[in-house]
């Protein structure tokens, strides 16, 4: 398998989502707890590394590490995704919402997908606006 493939299956499972039906993975699954999330994350950085060594290219340059969102890894409260679907249904940005809900727009994206929101694979410049 090349690294670039493993690398999306292993991004697809920290969204919570099968890498191989595209649905959502339910809530009691050990890949939503947060710490294999992060672990997931990880992984997947440490294969874009890899595979920029392989084919000769050199490493990215480290981002400086930002304080992530004050939700980040917190369970979605009832609240939490009513207060999601009005945003995204009145046309909220993603970015918006992230911010008022103090998560990633990642997280955001993700969490759609799981309410049946908004379907995998959906067109990022699609997301920007909404």
């Amino acid at each position: 398998m090349e690294l670039q493939a493993a690398r999306e299956i292993i991004e697809t499972l920290a969204q919570g989502i099968h890498p191989v039906t595209g649905q959502a993975m339910p809530e009691d699954r050990p890949y939503n707890a947060p710490p294999v999330i992060r672990a997931l994350f990880a992984v997947s950085k440490a294969l874009d590394t890899l595979a920029g060594a392989a084919s000769g290219q050199p490493a990215r340059p480290a981002r400086p590490r930002r304080e992530p969102p004050p939700n980040t890894g917190k369970p979605w409260s009832a609240q939490d995704d009513e207060q999601l679907r009005a945003g995204f249904d009145a046309g909220t940005p993603t970015k918006d919402l992230a911010a008022a809900l103090g998560r990633t727009r990642w997280a955001i994206e993700s969490r759609l997908v799981k309410l049946g929101v908004m379907t995998l694979g959906a067109a990022p410049a699609a997301l920007a606006t909404h």
